[in-house]
């Protein structure tokens, strides 16, 4: 498997003031799988990918990834394991503005102690794959949205995550660029065996994977 949650719950506040955002949440992701998790705006589909990815920390339960539980992980620990095992995309692309298409993508290796040269090579590599070989050295200004989140994408699964986290990848694009990047995405993990765990309210998008579940009032279901 290459993620695990069980009987995961969050709740924020305590007594009467208590709002339990997720119950009792259990999740085996296998690897290579694409899931697809759907659900109204303030089901808890992003506080979920949060704790997912040890961003937060769950009221009750756990998530085992790569066969270890965040649970009792010290901070230094939980980052290396995240750095090795973990990619992220978002709504909106998150790169750092004064760094070059290559050297956003090139971060996660770097952090992980790769060399500049290595470090370089596999990022060429990984933006060849989303098409932006023209574009390496431009900064995120000079790229259109699309061309953006694709360095988004390539940056998340240039380290060969087992796991990649994506909450609306492509909900800050129009339809046409949309499913490029979408489709994009997909074919790249599945290049290299990357599993996906995708937040989307596009039941067609959300459609593409290999399974999709429902979050309804803190509970995961299945459709």
């Amino acid at each position: 498997m290459a993620l695990i949650a069980k009987n995961l719950s969050k709740t924020y506040g305590d007594g009467v003031n208590a709002l339990e955002v997720l119950h009792n949440i259990n999740l085996e992701l296998k690897a290579g799988e694409k899931l697809a998790i759907v659900g109204s705006s303030g089901s808890g589909k992003s506080t979920l990918l949060h704790l997912l990815g040890g961003l937060d920390v769950a009221t009750d339960g756990e998530v085992i990834l790569a066969d270890q539980s965040l649970k009792n992980l010290s901070k230094n620990q939980l980052n290396i394991l995240r750095n090795k095992h973990l990619g992220f995309i978002y709504q909106f692309h998150h790169l750092l503005a004064e760094f070059s298409a290559l050297d956003n993508v090139a971060m996660p290796l770097r952090i992980g102690g790769m060399s500049s040269a290595n470090a370089r090579v596999f990022s060429e590599e990984m933006l060849a794959k989303v098409g932006l070989t023209h574009r390496i050295h431009h900064r995120p200004a000079a790229l259109s949205g699309g061309e953006r989140q694709r360095v988004a994408v390539a940056r998340a699964l240039v380290n060969k995550p087992s796991c990649v986290l994506a909450d609306e990848p492509t909900g800050n694009l129009d339809a046409q660029t949309a499913d490029i990047v979408f489709d994009l995405m997909l074919d790249v993990a599945k290049s290299q065996g990357t599993a996906f765990v995708i937040v989307t309210h596009d039941p067609l998008r959300a459609g593409k994977c290999d399974r999709v579940l429902r979050l309804d009032h803190g509970r995961l279901k299945e459709i």
